[in-house]
Formats: structure tokens, C-alpha cells, sequence
């Protein structure tokens, strides 16, 4: 492994561990010339995905681009970023255990919504505006509308928790906030 220091080939490892559940190995180094020491991290190849966007052009996927999506839209939500790297793993390893080796950035996208959707209602709201081109505040309004709906259909089947679904009374006081924002500033 080269050092990131001197750029010497050779270098010794002080310690392993496995991290990201059993999925990469963390490596600690020390350069055999300089002595500096310095972390690595041993990941299993998986088949390339390749990411469709909009356009119609064709992308690797980037795990990092995408955990950075997810980073931004948790920004002040109390979601720990250990969790959103987790959240990030479960989603790659969904799409690698797909046959399919292409995806659409809108399947990725749908699959975020999912996740976030479970994980923090402030998240999920963030990144669809982002992901679905919110306009303005309409946009916000039939998004959170359709949530309480789905939240509804949820409480009435009896298997709402919390967590899964966002609180009616919530979604609705929200919606009628942005609703006299919206009127205020027409």
C-alpha cells in the first residue's frame, strides 16, 4: 500500500478490524520509510451498478454521492450520521442483490423516499422536494396531503407505529401552515 506521506510501496499493518458489519476491513499502517502511520480500507467488489439518470446518460453508481443526499437532507434532524451510513449500506446491498444491473435514478430515488420515510419525517419531506423538483409550496402541500392519507390508511389497518407513518394531526397542522403562507404571500 503506498503512504499518503512519502508515496513508499512498502508498509507494515498494526492492526485490522472489520467494520461496516463484516462488509470492509479497517487497516492501521505504518510507512517502512518515514514512519507515518495511516488508515485503510479493504471493501468487497461488488458488479458495478450503473445509475440511468434523467437524461437518459448512464453513471456509476457513487455510494458517496449518495450518502451525501441523505446527509443533507438529515441536516438538525437528530439522525446520527453512523445510522445514515447504515441506511446507505441497506440500500446498496439492495440493489446488489437485484439481478438488475441498471437502475434508474428515480428507483434510487423511490428506494431513499422508503428508507427515509421510516427514519425521520423531516428527512423524507427534505429529499423528495429536492428529488421530485418541488416548484413551490403546492408541491409541498399535495406531498404532505398524500402522507396523511397514506398515515390514515396506516392508523385505520392497525399497524402504524411509531416511526412508520407521520402523525395526522401533524401533517395536517403543517399543511395548513404552508397553505396560509401560500395565501399570505399571493
Amino acid at each position: 500500500m503506498q503512504c499518503p506521506y512519502c508515496q513508499h510501496t512498502n508498509s507494515r499493518v498494526l492492526e485490522s478490524r472489520s467494520t461496516e458489519a463484516g462488509h470492509s476491513i479497517r487497516r492501521r499502517r505504518e510507512c517502512l520509510r518515514c514512519k507515518h502511520r495511516f488508515t485503510t480500507y479493504e471493501r468487497i467488489e461488488f458488479v458495478p451498478i450503473t445509475v440511468i439518470k434523467r437524461d437518459g446518460s448512464k453513471e456509476s453508481f457513487d455510494r458517496s454521492k449518495l450518502l451525501r443526499g441523505i446527509v443533507r437532507a438529515c441536516e438538525k434532524t437528530g439522525v446520527s450520521y453512523q445510522r445514515l451510513e447504515a441506511l446507505v449500506d441497506e440500500i446498496e446491498a439492495q440493489l446488489q442483490q437485484s439481478q438488475e444491473r441498471e437502475f434508474t435514478s428515480n428507483e434510487i430515488g423511490e428506494l431513499v423516499l422508503k428508507y427515509l420515510r421510516q427514519e425521520n419525517e423531516v428527512a423524507y419531506v427534505r429529499f423528495a422536494s429536492v428529488y421530485r423538483k418541488f416548484q413551490g409550496i403546492k408541491d409541498f402541500v399535495e406531498a404532505l396531503d398524500r402522507l396523511k392519507n397514506d398515515s390514515i390508511q396506516i392508523n385505520n389497518s392497525d399497524s402504524w407505529s411509531k416511526g412508520e407513518a407521520f402523525s395526522p394531526p401533524v401533517l395536517d397542522c403543517f399543511s395548513r401552515s404552508i397553505a396560509a403562507e401560500s395565501i399570505k404571500s399571493d
